[in-house]
């Protein structure tokens, strides 16, 4: 059991975007102060946080005056460069810890990881090239999706073939790089677990959300799932074998597909992750305020639900609309403070009450 921070300590968050913003309004609730490490100019985050560093990750010097600014240190993304994250581990704590980050940043090594820990994942084969594309097409079916092994999100990174496509062609839309074929599920519904470990190795999970996807997009995120009580436990229990695999500390997404009874793996992301914005309005304490605990080695809170939720991303030009959305009641308004709107980007978040 790690020793909690006390008030008026400093967490270093990595990343400036939304949920580096929405981490650091949960901090300062508990009395907690955010230094946020962020290469772009203006981030979200540095709009509520109490302090900002903006400097490259190539930057040594930045890096090392911001790790010994702080207590501790998390990251808000997943594709952290290596050399930043030795320069940081070598002078101030990392939750999650590395190893969480080498499992999420390559598909491949992801699908292995949770394989071996016996949980079902869709069929895969790596894809190097056009020879080892015709070889997993062997192995998979000619149906399914190229997804490159690393930098992916939000359907970037991915491309659909079929029977008769132009294989060719499609590894150039990925610019060939290093890939993995996953074949397709067909799945019911999709579902996330958000989970959360402290460093006493206690484990909270929040309850199963449902998600529909546009685009690639995370549209909606309903709770509760419209799963059996058989599947909630085992979507939960897989969150929590992947938790103790890893020796995790923080909170973490689950993304799983539901087919019949059947639950398979579709990845995990070591962060508080869009699925479980929901908790904002649908929990007392929020997936946010759980991995602040988590990261500065506090108790979790309960993961219990008070009332049934349906977020709604804001993508692009939808957050013109907030204005008339604010006019109705059981209705939890989450803008992120992005200056620019562009078409699929997520520029906020709704959260409807509805019991």
């Amino acid at each position: 059991m790690t020793n909690p921070l006390p008030l008026g300590s400093t967490i270093g968050i990595l990343g400036g975007g939304q949920l580096g913003r929405m981490l650091s309004v949960a901090a300062s609730r508990l009395g907690l102060r955010c230094h946020i490490f962020e290469p772009g100019a203006d981030p979200p985050a540095g709009h509520v946080a109490y302090e900002v560093t903006t400097a490259g990750y190539d930057d040594t010097d930045a890096i090392a005056a911001f790790a010994q600014s702080v207590d501790v240190i998390t990251y808000e993304f997943e594709n952290v460069p290596a050399d930043a994250l030795d320069a940081l581990e070598s002078l101030t704590p990392i939750r999650p810890a590395r190893n969480a980050l080498a499992t999420s940043q390559d598909r491949l090594v992801e699908k292995q990881f949770i394989a071996d820990l016996g949980l079902s994942v869709a069929p895969f084969a790596v894809v190097d090239d056009l020879e080892s594309l015709e070889a997993a097409i062997q192995i998979i079916g000619p149906h399914g999706i190229i997804k490159t092994r690393r930098f992916g999100y939000d359907g970037k990174g991915q491309v659909r073939i079929s029977e008769g496509s132009d294989l060719a062609g499609a590894l150039e839309q990925i610019t060939s790089a290093p890939a993995i074929l996953e074949g397709l599920v067909a799945f019911d519904r999709e579902i996330s677990v958000i989970a959360a470990r402290s460093t006493s190795g206690a484990i909270a999970c929040f309850d199963p959300g449902q998600n529909v996807h546009v685009d690639g997009i995370l549209s909606t995120t309903t709770v509760p799932a419209l799963v059996s009580d058989d599947v909630r436990s085992r979507a939960i229990d897989a969150a929590q074998r992947i938790l103790e695999a890893l020796d995790y500390v923080g909170v973490l997404g689950v993304e799983l597909f539901v087919a019949g009874d059947d639950i398979l793996v579709n990845e995990i992301a070591p962060r508080v992750h869009n699925s479980g914005h929901w908790t904002q309005n649908g929990c007392v304490v929020d997936q946010f305020e759980q991995h602040i605990r988590a990261v500065a080695g506090w108790p979790l809170g309960s993961p219990e639900r008070h009332s049934d939720v349906v977020m709604t991303n804001l993508i692009g030009a939808e957050i013109d609309t907030v204005a008339q959305l604010s006019n109705e009641s059981g209705l939890g308004i989450h803008v992120y403070g992005k200056a620019d709107t562009k078409p699929g980007r997520k520029m906020g978040h709704i959260n409807r009450v509805v019991s």
